[in-house]
């Protein structure tokens, strides 16, 4: 049974950084796409980053780009999104997801449905 647990949420004001991790537990392949995905109030759930962990392939959210960056340390099976210039439109929760099994990363990261696995989600605050 796979796990992800979310951390490193918290409140920052416009302009600072925040490092979330996702640690992961039950399996160890390597052929998954991992991502992040995140929800405002009153809004869908969006795809922030993604990383195909076989080959370290990374993809953005045109809004993150340049300011976000998805990592990954197999060693410690964690996944991680440093997130630098924070914007108020940033606030949301965040969440770290696995792709089903055969499903490689590709144009089509950030639909939802293409993820199985998914953690509590942490909540990121950016005030102005």
């Amino acid at each position: 049974q796979v796990q992800l647990v979310e951390s490193g949420g918290g409140s920052v004001q416009a302009g600072g950084s925040l490092r979330l991790s996702c640690v992961v537990s039950g399996y160890t392949d390597r052929h998954y796409c991992m991502g992040w995905f995140r929800q405002a109030p009153g809004k869908e759930r969006e795809g922030v980053a993604a990383i195909w962990i076989n080959s370290g392939n990374t993809y953005y959210a045109d809004s993150v780009k340049d300011r976000f960056t998805i990592s990954v340390d197999s060693a410690k099976n964690t996944l991680y999104l440093q997130m630098n210039t924070l914007k108020p439109e940033d606030t949301a929760i965040y969440y770290c997801a696995r792709a089903r099994s055969g499903l490689v990363c590709g144009v089509a990261w950030s639909l939802l449905d293409r993820y199985d696995s998914w953690g509590q989600g942490t909540q990121v605050t950016v005030s102005s």
